[in-house]
């Protein structure tokens, strides 16, 4: 045998055997090359660590049973997902030989999903670059008024590209302070907008709108200099204007603010499903990517200002 299973402690021998006839079965049927052999080893010990805490044996195991091992690698052990991945693998492949064998009458990994590889953290801006961006469009022209306005709402609000640039001037609320988008599949949710960004949007209602639509009626909230509806590709080029003035050009795009208003939501304390209303996600799969991002941030607070952090 070419991966030698040395005894660890917290594992049952009995599935430590099951441990080596299965590499044995990979060695000489399938010919695994020794690295892979001794990866399976590794993956399986900690596997069969985690069933004798839990006092079961590979035949107990269900299906939640190997989901809370996978979790417990990503949230405990800090595992990427190309490696939870590469664990789930060897578990199936695990299980796939003790069905053949007749150890197990059922295999809790045949429907088991394991985390997406290669997906990429979006960019988010820190507070103090939130500052700097919004305080660059301070302008009193009617340009301006929208400029400062449209930043605003969209890291008060987290709305898409589409979204901002869809909004109607009916679908402000100032008074009761919240805007109402039109997401993916014209579901319609509310979100609220906060002082800051309502006092922007009221300053460009009032003095800078006006000029800029003159008499033309136009019913979009956001308009370009001639008075039209403001399209996404104009979004675009009004935020990386703004961020190139910032110095932050390189880290922004319209869906940067959308990141950055859910990243600081949750690093305030907001919850995940909240977050997810406030974002239309669908699932909420989609919004706990930003829980990774919250928790660098605050990781990166804590040595900044924790006295015993950086010593």
């Amino acid at each position: 045998m070419a991966v030698a299973t040395e005894s660890r402690p917290g594992v049952d021998e009995r599935f430590e055997a099951l441990v080596l006839d299965f590499l044995a079965y990979m060695e000489f049927e399938r010919g695994l090359a020794r690295n892979t052999l001794t990866a399976y080893r590794t993956d399986l010990l900690q596997y069969g660590e985690f069933l004798a805490r839990r006092t079961l044996g590979p035949a107990d195991a269900s299906p939640a049973d190997v989901s809370e091992f996978l979790a417990e690698l990503a949230t405990v052990a800090g595992c990427s997902a190309a490696t939870i991945n590469r664990k789930a693998a060897c578990l199936r492949s695990f299980y796939r030989h003790l069905r053949r064998q007749e150890i197990v009458s059922e295999d809790p990994t045949a429907n088991l999903t394991a985390p997406r590889r290669g997906r990429k953290l979006p960019q988010v801006l820190s507070l103090g670059e939130v500052k700097k961006l919004l305080e660059g469009a301070s302008g009193t022209e009617p340009i301006d008024l929208r400029d400062r306005a449209l930043l605003e709402v969209m890291y008060a609000s987290g709305l898409r590209a589409s979204e901002a640039t869809g909004l109607e001037v009916t679908d402000a609320d100032l008074r009761r302070g919240f805007v109402r988008a039109q997401g993916k599949g014209s579901k319609e949710r509310i979100v609220p907008l906060g002082r800051e960004a309502s006092r922007a949007l009221e300053r460009y209602l009032r003095r800078g709108r006006p000029e800029l639509v003159g008499s033309s009626g136009e019913r979009k909230l956001f308009v370009n200099f001639r008075g039209g509806p403001l399209t996404r590709q104009g979004l675009y080029k009004i935020i990386r204007r703004h961020a190139r003035a910032a110095g932050l050009d390189g880290k922004m795009s319209p869906h940067t603010l959308r990141h950055t208003f859910a990243t600081h939501l949750l690093a305030g304390g907001c919850d995940l499903r909240s977050v997810q209303e406030m974002l239309g996600h669908a699932d909420i799969a989609t919004t706990q990517m930003y829980t990774h991002l919250s928790g660098e941030e605050i990781k990166e607070a804590y040595f900044k200002a924790h006295p015993r952090a950086r010593t």
